[in-house]
C-alpha cells in the first residue's frame, strides 16, 4: 500500500531558454543598480513545470501517492490530461477560467546559474483550495505557491494532524520574521538550499543551527557539494549521487523533495531519505526540463546503491 502525501505549491509552465555565456560575464557588480542586458539564447523549449507538479511527477514515479493541491487557469487542459494520464491526483486540482495557468520564464547559463521571470496567474488563488478536503494522509509538503495558500495550508495541516515540510523556496521574501518563525516551529521538517539557508537565517534572526533545533529536521542543499541534513539538532553531510553529465538544473530540488518526501512516508530515517533524494536529483539533472527524465524503480535503487553502498530496497 503506498502512502499518500499531500503537495501544496504550484503547477506551472517553464519556458526554458538557454544562454551559451555565463551571466557573470556580463553583468557588473557595480553597475547593478542600473542594471540593463541582453542575453541571446539560442535554445528555448516549453516545459510542463511548477513546483507541486514536479514533485508529483518524481514522487509518482517512485510509486508514491501524491496528490496535488493547487489551481490551475484556462490553458490548463493539456496539463491536467498529462498528471491525469500519469496516476497523479487532481481532485484538489482547482481551474479558474478567467486566470491563465502560471508561466515562469528561466534562462540557465553554462555555468547552470539561473534568472527566472514568474507570473502567479492562477495560483494568486490556490488559497481557495482546501488542504482539510484533502486529508488525511502520512505526510505533506507546503512548496512555493500563493502567500494566503502557504499559511492557510499550514494551519489546515495542523488541523487535521498531518506532518508537513515547509519548502519556502522562492516565496520567502513574502514573510516577515514572526510569519517565519512560526511556519518553521509548527514544521515536522524545513528544506531550503544553501542559498536560501542564509535568507532563511537573516529574516528569522536564527543561525543555521538554531533553525534546526526548531524542527526535527532540517535539509539544506548545495548542488554539486550534496546536502546538509539536522536531524535532532545533529548534522550529516550528504554526499552528492554522481551524475554523468549536468544537461539542466531546472527541478532538480523539487525532484530531491520527491525522494525526502517518499523516504520519510515510508518510515526512513531523514539521512536515507536525503540520499534518496540526491539520486532523484542527480537523475533530474542528466535530462533537460524538469518532468522528462525517466524514472525506474530498480535503476533508482542501482544508482543509490552505487553512490551510498546498499539498496534503498
Amino acid at each position: 500500500m503506498t502512502a499518500r502525501v499531500l503537495i501544496s505549491g504550484s503547477i506551472a509552465y517553464d519556458t526554458i531558454m538557454v544562454f551559451e555565456g555565463r551571466f557573470a560575464d556580463h553583468i557588473l557588480p557595480e553597475r547593478v543598480h542600473m542594471l540593463n542586458v541582453s542575453f541571446l539564447t539560442p535554445r528555448l523549449k516549453r516545459e510542463f513545470g511548477g513546483c507541486a507538479a514536479n514533485i508529483a511527477f518524481n514522487l509518482r514515479g517512485l510509486g508514491g501517492e501524491p496528490v496535488v493541491l493547487a489551481t490551475v487557469g484556462q490553458d490548463a487542459g493539456e496539463y491536467l490530461a498529462r498528471l491525469d494520464a500519469l496516476g497523479i491526483s487532481t481532485t484538489h486540482v482547482m481551474r479558474l477560467d478567467t486566470h491563465y495557468t502560471s508561466q515562469c520564464f528561466i534562462t540557465t547559463d553554462l555555468a547552470d546559474n539561473q534568472i527566472t521571470a514568474f507570473h502567479p496567474g492562477a495560483m494568486s488563488e490556490s488559497h481557495r483550495v482546501s488542504a482539510l478536503d484533502a486529508a488525511p494522509a502520512v505526510l505533506a509538503i507546503i512548496a512555493p505557491n500563493g502567500k494566503q495558500a502557504m499559511l492557510r495550508h499550514a494551519a489546515q495541516f495542523r488541523d487535521a494532524g498531518v506532518p508537513f515540510v515547509f519548502d519556502p523556496g522562492q516565496g520567502l521574501p513574502m514573510f516577515d520574521s514572526s510569519e517565519l518563525r512560526a511556519l518553521v516551529a509548527s514544521a515536522r521538517a524545513v528544506a531550503v538550499n544553501d542559498y536560501e539557508s542564509q535568507v532563511l537565517a537573516q529574516r528569522t534572526g536564527w543561525s543555521e543551527s538554531e533553525i534546526a533545533a526548531q524542527v526535527p529536521a532540517f535539509i539544506v542543499t548545495r548542488g554539486g557539494e550534496g546536502s546538509r541534513v539536522w536531524e535532532a539538532g545533529k548534522p550529516s553531510d550528504i554526499a552528492a549521487c554522481p551524475i554523468a553529465r549536468a544537461v539542466d538544473p531546472t527541478g532538480c530540488g523539487d525532484a530531491y523533495r520527491a525522494g525526502l518526501l517518499y523516504g520519510v512516508a515510508n518510515g526512513w530515517d531523514w539521512v536515507k531519505a536525503a540520499r534518496l533524494g540526491s539520486v532523484m536529483g542527480a537523475i533530474k539533472i542528466e535530462s533537460q526540463g524538469a518532468q522528462n527524465h525517466r524514472l525506474e524503480r530498480e535503476s533508482i535503487a542501482e544508482r543509490f546503491a552505487a553512490a551510498y553502498g546498499e539498496r534503498p530496497w
